[in-house]
Protein backbone atom coordinates (compact mmCIF):
# COMPACT_ATOMS: atom_id res chain seq x y z
CA UNK A 1 0.00 0.00 0.00
CA UNK A 2 1.08 3.60 -0.82
CA UNK A 3 2.41 5.48 2.17
CA UNK A 4 -0.02 8.74 2.59
CA UNK A 5 2.19 10.96 2.00
CA UNK A 6 3.43 9.60 -1.29
CA UNK A 7 3.85 12.18 -3.74
CA UNK A 8 0.93 12.05 -6.71
CA UNK A 9 0.11 13.17 -10.11
CA UNK A 10 -1.34 16.54 -9.56
CA UNK A 11 -4.61 17.17 -11.22
CA UNK A 12 -4.23 20.59 -13.21
CA UNK A 13 -5.22 20.21 -17.00
CA UNK A 14 -8.56 21.06 -18.37
CA UNK A 15 -10.02 20.08 -21.47
CA UNK A 16 -8.07 22.77 -23.29
CA UNK A 17 -4.68 21.47 -21.70
CA UNK A 18 -5.57 18.16 -22.93
CA UNK A 19 -7.13 18.92 -26.44
CA UNK A 20 -3.79 21.07 -27.46
CA UNK A 21 -1.60 19.00 -25.62
CA UNK A 22 -2.81 15.66 -28.36
CA UNK A 23 -2.52 18.12 -31.28
CA UNK A 24 0.73 18.75 -30.36
CA UNK A 25 1.34 15.13 -30.11
CA UNK A 26 0.02 14.99 -33.53
CA UNK A 27 1.64 17.91 -34.99
CA UNK A 28 -0.48 18.35 -37.60
CA UNK A 29 2.14 20.38 -39.42
CA UNK A 30 3.68 17.07 -40.52
CA UNK A 31 1.15 17.09 -43.14
CA UNK A 32 3.39 19.21 -45.32
CA UNK A 33 5.84 17.29 -45.16
CA UNK A 34 4.17 14.30 -46.16
CA UNK A 35 1.87 15.58 -48.66
CA UNK A 36 4.41 15.34 -51.57
CA UNK A 37 4.77 11.28 -50.90
CA UNK A 38 1.38 10.65 -50.57
CA UNK A 39 -0.57 12.41 -53.16
CA UNK A 40 0.94 10.81 -55.62
CA UNK A 41 -0.48 7.71 -54.11
CA UNK A 42 -3.44 8.56 -54.39
CA UNK A 43 -3.59 10.46 -57.73
CA UNK A 44 -4.58 13.35 -56.33
CA UNK A 45 -7.27 12.32 -53.64
CA UNK A 46 -5.92 12.88 -50.65
CA UNK A 47 -8.83 14.39 -49.41
CA UNK A 48 -10.92 11.66 -49.61
CA UNK A 49 -7.94 9.14 -48.27
CA UNK A 50 -7.96 11.25 -45.40
CA UNK A 51 -11.47 11.07 -44.69
CA UNK A 52 -11.45 7.59 -45.05
CA UNK A 53 -8.49 7.50 -42.38
CA UNK A 54 -10.50 9.66 -39.92
CA UNK A 55 -13.63 7.47 -40.26
CA UNK A 56 -11.33 4.85 -39.28
CA UNK A 57 -10.02 6.19 -36.48
CA UNK A 58 -12.82 7.50 -34.85
CA UNK A 59 -13.93 3.66 -34.14
CA UNK A 60 -10.95 3.68 -31.95
CA UNK A 61 -11.42 6.72 -30.53
CA UNK A 62 -15.05 5.98 -29.61
CA UNK A 63 -13.01 2.54 -27.72
CA UNK A 64 -10.40 4.37 -25.77
CA UNK A 65 -13.49 6.94 -24.71
CA UNK A 66 -15.78 4.59 -23.68
CA UNK A 67 -12.53 3.04 -21.75
CA UNK A 68 -11.23 6.31 -20.41
CA UNK A 69 -14.83 6.64 -18.49
CA UNK A 70 -14.80 3.46 -16.38
CA UNK A 71 -10.23 3.21 -16.00
CA UNK A 72 -9.06 7.18 -15.01
CA UNK A 73 -5.32 5.91 -14.97
CA UNK A 74 -2.37 6.98 -16.06
CA UNK A 75 -1.97 3.50 -18.05
CA UNK A 76 -4.10 4.08 -20.76
CA UNK A 77 -3.80 1.05 -22.97
CA UNK A 78 -2.25 -0.87 -20.62
CA UNK A 79 -4.43 -0.04 -17.79
CA UNK A 80 -7.80 -0.75 -20.13
CA UNK A 81 -6.89 -4.21 -21.34
CA UNK A 82 -5.01 -5.52 -18.06
CA UNK A 83 -8.27 -5.04 -15.82
CA UNK A 84 -10.29 -5.68 -18.53
CA UNK A 85 -8.93 -9.00 -20.66
CA UNK A 86 -6.01 -10.40 -18.06
CA UNK A 87 -3.26 -9.05 -16.51
CA UNK A 88 -1.44 -10.77 -19.12
CA UNK A 89 -2.48 -9.35 -21.66
CA UNK A 90 -2.39 -6.03 -20.31
CA UNK A 91 1.32 -6.39 -19.75
CA UNK A 92 1.93 -7.25 -23.19
CA UNK A 93 0.03 -4.22 -24.83
CA UNK A 94 2.18 -1.95 -22.41
CA UNK A 95 4.94 -3.43 -22.74
CA UNK A 96 4.17 -2.91 -27.00
CA UNK A 97 2.98 0.64 -26.43
CA UNK A 98 6.52 1.34 -24.42
CA UNK A 99 8.18 1.88 -28.19
CA UNK A 100 5.11 3.77 -29.99
CA UNK A 101 5.74 6.82 -27.16
CA UNK A 102 9.47 6.35 -26.40
CA UNK A 103 10.66 6.26 -30.23
CA UNK A 104 8.49 9.23 -30.87
CA UNK A 105 10.78 11.69 -29.41
CA UNK A 106 13.39 10.17 -31.36
CA UNK A 107 12.11 10.77 -34.95
CA UNK A 108 11.39 14.27 -33.62
CA UNK A 109 15.14 14.67 -32.62
CA UNK A 110 16.14 12.80 -35.86
CA UNK A 111 14.29 15.26 -38.16
CA UNK A 112 15.41 18.71 -35.99
CA UNK A 113 18.35 17.55 -36.44
CA UNK A 114 18.78 16.76 -39.86
CA UNK A 115 16.83 20.15 -40.65
CA UNK A 116 19.18 22.31 -38.73
CA UNK A 117 22.45 20.94 -39.77
CA UNK A 118 20.98 21.61 -43.40
CA UNK A 119 21.10 25.46 -42.30
CA UNK A 120 23.89 25.12 -40.80
CA UNK A 121 26.36 22.76 -41.86
CA UNK A 122 29.26 23.68 -40.02
CA UNK A 123 27.10 22.92 -36.91
CA UNK A 124 27.94 18.71 -36.44
CA UNK A 125 24.32 17.21 -35.93
CA UNK A 126 24.68 15.74 -32.91
CA UNK A 127 24.69 19.16 -31.41
CA UNK A 128 21.68 19.80 -32.06
CA UNK A 129 20.20 16.70 -31.39
CA UNK A 130 22.15 16.42 -28.00
CA UNK A 131 20.97 20.59 -27.17
CA UNK A 132 17.30 19.22 -28.58
CA UNK A 133 16.82 16.09 -26.17
CA UNK A 134 18.00 18.23 -23.20
CA UNK A 135 15.39 20.89 -23.52
CA UNK A 136 12.45 18.58 -23.58
CA UNK A 137 14.04 16.53 -21.16
CA UNK A 138 13.90 19.50 -18.75
CA UNK A 139 10.45 21.00 -19.65
CA UNK A 140 8.94 17.78 -19.19
CA UNK A 141 10.68 16.85 -15.68
CA UNK A 142 9.82 20.51 -14.78
CA UNK A 143 6.23 19.57 -14.54
CA UNK A 144 3.05 18.32 -16.54
CA UNK A 145 1.24 22.19 -16.21
CA UNK A 146 4.42 23.70 -17.53
CA UNK A 147 4.53 21.13 -20.62
CA UNK A 148 0.83 21.77 -21.25
CA UNK A 149 1.94 25.50 -21.83
CA UNK A 150 4.79 24.87 -23.88
CA UNK A 151 2.77 22.79 -25.91
CA UNK A 152 0.10 25.26 -26.52
CA UNK A 153 2.54 27.70 -28.35
CA UNK A 154 3.78 25.22 -30.05
CA UNK A 155 0.02 24.13 -31.09
CA UNK A 156 -0.34 28.10 -31.99
CA UNK A 157 2.27 28.63 -34.50
CA UNK A 158 1.49 25.70 -36.35
CA UNK A 159 -2.14 26.40 -36.27
CA UNK A 160 -1.28 29.74 -37.51
CA UNK A 161 0.78 28.22 -40.82
CA UNK A 162 -2.51 26.65 -41.65
CA UNK A 163 -4.77 29.56 -41.38
CA UNK A 164 -1.65 31.69 -43.44
CA UNK A 165 -1.55 28.58 -45.87
CA UNK A 166 -5.65 28.76 -46.53
CA UNK A 167 -5.26 32.41 -47.14
CA UNK A 168 -2.38 32.43 -49.48
CA UNK A 169 -4.25 29.41 -51.40
CA UNK A 170 -7.63 31.17 -51.55
CA UNK A 171 -5.94 34.26 -52.36
CA UNK A 172 -4.33 32.59 -55.48
CA UNK A 173 -6.98 30.52 -56.41
CA UNK A 174 -9.50 33.90 -56.87
CA UNK A 175 -6.69 35.50 -58.76
CA UNK A 176 -6.30 32.70 -61.57
CA UNK A 177 -3.20 30.36 -60.12
CA UNK A 178 -3.92 26.46 -60.19
CA UNK A 179 -7.08 25.45 -60.65
CA UNK A 180 -8.41 29.02 -60.13
CA UNK A 181 -11.48 28.16 -58.99
CA UNK A 182 -12.56 27.91 -55.00
CA UNK A 183 -14.95 24.58 -55.18
CA UNK A 184 -13.85 21.29 -57.01
CA UNK A 185 -14.98 17.62 -56.61
CA UNK A 186 -11.51 16.70 -58.71
CA UNK A 187 -9.71 16.19 -55.20
CA UNK A 188 -12.22 14.12 -53.93
CA UNK A 189 -13.05 11.93 -56.67
CA UNK A 190 -11.37 10.73 -59.88
CA UNK A 191 -12.61 8.38 -62.07
CA UNK A 192 -9.29 6.96 -63.24
CA UNK A 193 -8.38 6.29 -59.36
CA UNK A 194 -7.23 2.46 -58.47
CA UNK A 195 -9.49 1.65 -55.41
CA UNK A 196 -7.09 -0.82 -54.23
CA UNK A 197 -4.23 1.48 -54.22
CA UNK A 198 -6.09 4.47 -52.67
CA UNK A 199 -6.53 2.25 -49.70
CA UNK A 200 -3.06 1.21 -49.38
CA UNK A 201 -2.42 4.50 -48.50
CA UNK A 202 -4.88 5.15 -45.67
CA UNK A 203 -3.14 3.30 -43.08
CA UNK A 204 0.05 5.44 -43.45
CA UNK A 205 -2.13 8.60 -43.16
CA UNK A 206 -3.55 6.84 -40.15
CA UNK A 207 -0.62 7.34 -38.09
CA UNK A 208 -1.12 11.12 -38.36
CA UNK A 209 -4.31 11.18 -36.17
CA UNK A 210 -1.84 9.64 -33.06
CA UNK A 211 -2.41 12.07 -30.54
CA UNK A 212 -5.89 11.23 -29.38
CA UNK A 213 -4.61 8.33 -27.87
CA UNK A 214 -1.90 9.74 -26.12
CA UNK A 215 -3.79 12.01 -24.10
CA UNK A 216 -5.43 9.17 -22.18
CA UNK A 217 -2.26 8.60 -20.53
CA UNK A 218 -2.95 12.32 -18.57
CA UNK A 219 -5.81 10.64 -17.09
CA UNK A 220 -4.64 10.70 -13.49
CA UNK A 221 -3.74 14.72 -14.03
CA UNK A 222 -6.83 15.81 -15.56
CA UNK A 223 -9.95 17.50 -13.83
CA UNK A 224 -13.05 15.39 -13.96
CA UNK A 225 -11.05 13.07 -16.29
CA UNK A 226 -14.04 10.95 -17.06
CA UNK A 227 -16.15 13.55 -18.72
CA UNK A 228 -13.30 15.69 -20.20
CA UNK A 229 -11.17 13.17 -21.24
CA UNK A 230 -14.08 11.27 -23.85
CA UNK A 231 -14.27 15.34 -25.20
CA UNK A 232 -11.20 15.49 -25.97
CA UNK A 233 -10.46 12.63 -27.51
CA UNK A 234 -13.02 13.04 -30.22
CA UNK A 235 -12.32 17.01 -30.71
CA UNK A 236 -8.76 15.96 -31.13
CA UNK A 237 -9.36 13.10 -33.94
CA UNK A 238 -11.90 16.00 -35.68
CA UNK A 239 -9.94 18.47 -35.72
CA UNK A 240 -6.64 16.77 -36.68
CA UNK A 241 -9.02 15.39 -40.04
CA UNK A 242 -10.97 18.80 -40.68
CA UNK A 243 -7.37 20.21 -40.63
CA UNK A 244 -5.73 17.10 -42.91
CA UNK A 245 -8.89 17.52 -45.38
CA UNK A 246 -8.94 20.96 -46.10
CA UNK A 247 -5.48 21.23 -45.97
CA UNK A 248 -4.83 18.48 -48.78
CA UNK A 249 -8.11 20.05 -50.57
CA UNK A 250 -6.43 23.59 -51.20
CA UNK A 251 -3.00 22.12 -52.36
CA UNK A 252 -5.04 20.16 -54.55
CA UNK A 253 -6.64 23.03 -56.10
CA UNK A 254 -3.62 25.40 -55.80
CA UNK A 255 -0.89 23.33 -57.13
CA UNK A 256 -2.88 20.33 -59.44
CA UNK A 257 0.08 19.58 -61.51
CA UNK A 258 1.37 17.25 -58.50
CA UNK A 259 3.45 15.03 -61.02
CA UNK A 260 5.41 17.86 -61.78
CA UNK A 261 6.99 17.88 -58.18
CA UNK A 262 11.11 18.31 -58.85
CA UNK A 263 11.43 16.11 -54.92
CA UNK A 264 8.50 14.55 -53.16
CA UNK A 265 9.58 14.84 -49.85
CA UNK A 266 10.03 18.37 -50.43
CA UNK A 267 6.94 19.38 -52.39
CA UNK A 268 5.20 21.37 -49.56
CA UNK A 269 8.33 23.66 -50.38
CA UNK A 270 7.37 24.05 -53.68
CA UNK A 271 3.81 24.85 -52.92
CA UNK A 272 4.79 27.46 -49.88
CA UNK A 273 7.15 29.28 -52.66
CA UNK A 274 4.57 28.94 -55.36
CA UNK A 275 1.98 30.89 -52.80
CA UNK A 276 4.08 33.21 -50.42
CA UNK A 277 7.31 33.03 -51.65
CA UNK A 278 10.32 33.21 -49.59
CA UNK A 279 8.98 34.67 -46.93
CA UNK A 280 6.24 32.13 -46.38
CA UNK A 281 8.67 29.12 -46.88
CA UNK A 282 10.51 30.33 -44.26
CA UNK A 283 8.11 30.51 -41.79
CA UNK A 284 7.00 27.06 -43.10
CA UNK A 285 10.49 26.08 -42.50
CA UNK A 286 10.76 27.33 -39.18
CA UNK A 287 7.63 26.13 -37.64
CA UNK A 288 8.08 22.71 -38.55
CA UNK A 289 11.09 22.60 -36.10
CA UNK A 290 8.55 24.21 -33.12
CA UNK A 291 6.36 20.92 -34.71
CA UNK A 292 9.08 18.85 -33.39
CA UNK A 293 9.66 20.09 -30.29
CA UNK A 294 5.79 19.90 -29.19
CA UNK A 295 5.55 16.21 -30.78
CA UNK A 296 8.51 15.52 -28.06
CA UNK A 297 7.70 16.81 -25.40
CA UNK A 298 3.91 15.39 -25.71
CA UNK A 299 5.10 11.73 -26.54
CA UNK A 300 7.83 11.97 -23.50
CA UNK A 301 5.25 12.92 -20.91
CA UNK A 302 3.00 9.83 -22.71
CA UNK A 303 5.79 7.29 -22.50
CA UNK A 304 6.81 8.29 -18.63
CA UNK A 305 3.35 8.14 -17.40
CA UNK A 306 3.10 4.57 -19.02
CA UNK A 307 5.90 3.40 -17.62
CA UNK A 308 5.50 5.41 -14.08
CA UNK A 309 2.29 3.06 -14.24
CA UNK A 310 3.99 -0.58 -14.70
CA UNK A 311 6.83 1.12 -12.02
CA UNK A 312 3.69 1.71 -9.71
CA UNK A 313 2.40 -1.64 -9.79
CA UNK A 314 5.81 -3.76 -9.55
CA UNK A 315 5.47 -4.62 -12.94
CA UNK A 316 8.88 -2.67 -13.63
CA UNK A 317 11.60 -2.01 -10.90
CA UNK A 318 9.14 0.04 -8.65
CA UNK A 319 12.12 1.99 -7.35
CA UNK A 320 13.38 3.67 -10.88
CA UNK A 321 10.06 3.33 -12.39
CA UNK A 322 7.76 4.07 -10.01
CA UNK A 323 9.41 7.00 -8.40
CA UNK A 324 7.37 10.33 -8.56
CA UNK A 325 9.26 13.71 -7.47
CA UNK A 326 7.93 15.07 -4.66
CA UNK A 327 8.93 18.71 -5.54
CA UNK A 328 8.06 18.27 -9.15
CA UNK A 329 5.50 15.42 -9.37
CA UNK A 330 6.67 14.03 -12.51
CA UNK A 331 8.82 10.64 -12.85
CA UNK A 332 11.81 11.95 -13.56
CA UNK A 333 13.75 8.70 -13.82
CA UNK A 334 11.49 7.97 -17.02
CA UNK A 335 11.84 11.10 -18.52
CA UNK A 336 15.96 10.98 -18.29
CA UNK A 337 15.37 6.98 -19.81
CA UNK A 338 13.46 8.09 -22.67
CA UNK A 339 15.21 11.05 -23.32
CA UNK A 340 18.47 8.84 -23.57
CA UNK A 341 16.28 6.62 -26.00
CA UNK A 342 15.47 9.81 -27.85
CA UNK A 343 19.74 10.21 -27.83
CA UNK A 344 19.67 7.16 -30.07
CA UNK A 345 18.92 9.69 -33.06
CA UNK A 346 22.81 10.04 -33.23
CA UNK A 347 23.08 6.22 -34.52
CA UNK A 348 19.24 4.98 -35.65
CA UNK A 349 18.15 4.93 -39.01
CA UNK A 350 14.71 6.74 -39.34
CA UNK A 351 13.11 3.40 -40.60
CA UNK A 352 13.87 1.26 -37.59
CA UNK A 353 12.04 4.09 -34.92
CA UNK A 354 9.11 4.48 -37.18
CA UNK A 355 8.60 0.31 -37.86
CA UNK A 356 8.72 0.26 -34.15
CA UNK A 357 5.88 2.81 -34.05
CA UNK A 358 3.61 1.58 -36.40
CA UNK A 359 3.53 -1.83 -34.95
CA UNK A 360 3.30 -0.51 -31.37
CA UNK A 361 0.36 1.80 -31.88
CA UNK A 362 -1.49 -0.94 -34.21
CA UNK A 363 -0.97 -3.69 -31.52
CA UNK A 364 -2.36 -1.38 -29.20
CA UNK A 365 -5.29 0.06 -30.89
CA UNK A 366 -6.34 -3.92 -31.68
CA UNK A 367 -6.57 -4.65 -27.87
CA UNK A 368 -8.38 -1.77 -27.23
CA UNK A 369 -11.26 -1.99 -29.36
CA UNK A 370 -11.64 -5.53 -27.79
CA UNK A 371 -11.15 -4.85 -24.28
CA UNK A 372 -14.43 -2.26 -24.83
CA UNK A 373 -16.37 -5.72 -25.81
CA UNK A 374 -14.83 -7.63 -22.72
CA UNK A 375 -15.86 -4.85 -20.37
CA UNK A 376 -19.06 -3.31 -21.38
CA UNK A 377 -20.45 -6.53 -23.34
CA UNK A 378 -18.99 -9.53 -21.53
CA UNK A 379 -18.35 -8.86 -17.92
CA UNK A 380 -20.98 -5.61 -17.29
CA UNK A 381 -23.63 -7.42 -19.18
CA UNK A 382 -25.19 -4.64 -21.59
CA UNK A 383 -26.48 -6.30 -24.25
CA UNK A 384 -29.90 -4.79 -24.66
CA UNK A 385 -30.13 -3.40 -28.25
CA UNK A 386 -28.67 -0.22 -27.87
CA UNK A 387 -25.84 -1.85 -25.74
CA UNK A 388 -25.02 -4.55 -28.77
CA UNK A 389 -24.82 -1.60 -31.08
CA UNK A 390 -21.86 0.75 -28.25
CA UNK A 391 -20.26 -2.15 -26.80
CA UNK A 392 -19.84 -4.80 -29.42
CA UNK A 393 -20.80 -4.19 -32.59
CA UNK A 394 -18.57 -0.54 -32.88
CA UNK A 395 -15.66 -1.98 -31.50
CA UNK A 396 -15.50 -5.17 -33.41
CA UNK A 397 -15.67 -2.94 -36.56
CA UNK A 398 -12.82 -1.07 -35.34
CA UNK A 399 -10.53 -4.09 -34.21
CA UNK A 400 -11.43 -5.41 -37.96
CA UNK A 401 -10.08 -2.12 -39.53
CA UNK A 402 -7.12 -2.13 -37.30
CA UNK A 403 -6.54 -5.76 -37.94
CA UNK A 404 -6.85 -5.38 -41.57
CA UNK A 405 -4.05 -2.42 -41.38
CA UNK A 406 -1.78 -4.46 -38.95
CA UNK A 407 -1.23 -7.56 -41.38
CA UNK A 408 -0.28 -5.32 -44.28
CA UNK A 409 2.48 -3.94 -42.09
CA UNK A 410 5.32 -4.73 -44.58
CA UNK A 411 8.06 -7.45 -43.00
CA UNK A 412 10.25 -4.53 -41.31
CA UNK A 413 7.84 -3.61 -38.76
CA UNK A 414 6.90 -7.03 -38.25
CA UNK A 415 10.34 -8.23 -37.59
CA UNK A 416 11.12 -5.37 -35.38
CA UNK A 417 8.07 -5.04 -33.44
CA UNK A 418 8.16 -9.00 -33.50
CA UNK A 419 11.56 -9.13 -31.81
CA UNK A 420 10.48 -6.78 -29.15
CA UNK A 421 6.87 -8.33 -28.49
CA UNK A 422 8.64 -11.61 -27.96
CA UNK A 423 11.51 -9.90 -25.22
CA UNK A 424 8.09 -9.07 -23.59
CA UNK A 425 6.67 -12.29 -23.36
CA UNK A 426 9.94 -13.79 -21.91
CA UNK A 427 9.82 -11.47 -19.38
CA UNK A 428 6.30 -11.69 -18.53
CA UNK A 429 7.11 -15.90 -18.02
CA UNK A 430 10.03 -14.89 -15.47
CA UNK A 431 7.74 -12.52 -13.59
CA UNK A 432 5.05 -14.58 -12.94
CA UNK A 433 7.18 -17.58 -12.75
CA UNK A 434 6.01 -19.66 -16.08
CA UNK A 435 2.51 -18.18 -15.52
CA UNK A 436 2.16 -19.85 -12.11
CA UNK A 437 0.98 -16.93 -10.84
CA UNK A 438 -0.64 -13.23 -11.95
CA UNK A 439 1.58 -10.48 -12.66
CA UNK A 440 1.18 -7.21 -10.22
CA UNK A 441 -2.32 -5.90 -10.47
CA UNK A 442 -3.22 -2.11 -10.27
CA UNK A 443 -3.00 -0.82 -6.82
CA UNK A 444 -3.88 2.49 -6.48
CA UNK A 445 -7.46 3.51 -5.98
CA UNK A 446 -9.45 4.64 -8.92
CA UNK A 447 -10.73 8.18 -8.79
CA UNK A 448 -13.74 8.27 -11.16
Amino acid sequence: MEHPTAPTLKRSLTLKHIVFFGLAFMAPQTFFSTYGVAVHSTNGMMPTAYAIALIVMLFTAYSYAQLVKAFPNAGAAYTFTQKTISPHVGFIVGWTIIIDYMFSPMISSLLIGISLSAFFPSVPMFVWIVSFVAVITAVNILGIKLAAQFNTYMLFLQLFVFLLFFVLAIYGLQNGKGAGTLFSTLPFYDAKINVPTLLSVVPLLCFSFLGFDAVTTLSEETKDATKTLPRAIYMITLIGGLLFISGSYFAQLIFPQYQSFQNPDSAYLEIAAYIGGNVFTSIVIAVGLTAGFASAVASGTSASRILYAMGRENVLPKKVFGYLSPKFRTPIPNIVLIGVVAMSALFLVLMTAVSFINFGALFAFFFVNLAVIAHYYIREKQRSFKGTIQYLLLPLIGAALIGLFFVKLDKHSLLLGGSWLLIGFLYLLGLTKMFRQPPPMLTVDEVH
